[in-house]
């Protein structure tokens, strides 16, 4: 699980632009749930990954006391000089508490963690980066069909181009780049969703400014060079 939690997070990070130091935090506190249970009430309870190796560890701050009357809350002395030599009644030392096969069940919950945040952050980016950006021109390749609907994969994000925004006449291949027209960016129940068009008039009349946009600029860059070859 180790080696497959940090391959997700990296993966997150690289793709969707979400930090992964804020995906670990967010699954270390999910992760504590599943400690309470596996460890008991232990004091100051709390869990880390290691984001070198994904190592899950619990640990706990514990009381150096002369008897111990709780293992959840208490240390002996003894044992607390094992590891801090110079440790003294009324100390507080934190101590590992990780229990046996936590792993396998810290996995479970820090894979369900962490793709619930996942979803929120996604959500999150796509109406802060998306939610100005109706009436633009994009680009992206076809990803899947569910009915009649087509997802296309905009790079960090997946959006819809509904059946009823498509062109009668168009047939799409997976993996077929095509640009569309960002119609709008919509609540859905599961959450923020981009809907593109290449049905929308606006559509056409975008790609015709972008066309003559393009050609005024190839045409004044080609007037420059040959003003530039005639100075020289």
């Amino acid at each position: 699980m180790n080696s497959e939690f940090l391959a997700i997070l990296e993966y997150w990070e690289r793709e969707k632009g979400i930090n992964k130091d804020v995906l670990v935090k967010a699954v270390e506190e999910a992760l504590l749930s599943a400690a309470k249970k596996a460890v008991g009430p232990a004091r100051e309870l709390r869990c880390a990954i290691d984001p070198k190796t994904g190592d899950i560890r619990a640990f706990a701050k514990l009381v150096v006391s002369d008897k111990v009357a709780s293992k959840h809350d208490q240390i002996s002395l003894f044992d607390a000089r094992r590891l801090k030599s110079d440790a003294q009644l009324g100390d507080e030392i934190e101590v590992e508490v990780t229990p046996a096969n936590f792993g396998r069940i810290a996995s479970q919950n820090a894979k369900q963690a962490l793709m619930q945040h996942i979803r929120r952050a996604e959500k999150e980016l796509i109406y802060s980066e998306f939610k100005d950006r109706t009436g633009d021109i994009v680009s992206g390749t076809v990803r899947r069909f569910e009915r009649s609907d087509v997802t296309v994969d905009l790079g960090k994000f997946e959006a819809l181009l509904p059946n009823r925004e498509r062109v009668p006449t168009e047939e799409y291949q997976i993996g077929e780049r095509i640009r569309c027209y960002v119609k709008a960016v919509e609540q859905s129940p599961h959450g923020p969703e981009i809907i593109l068009s290449r049905a929308d008039p606006q559509f056409v009349v975008k790609l015709f400014q972008l066309e003559v946009s393009s050609s005024t600029t190839r045409r004044w860059t080609s007037s420059a060079g040959t003003r530039t070859s005639n100075f020289t």
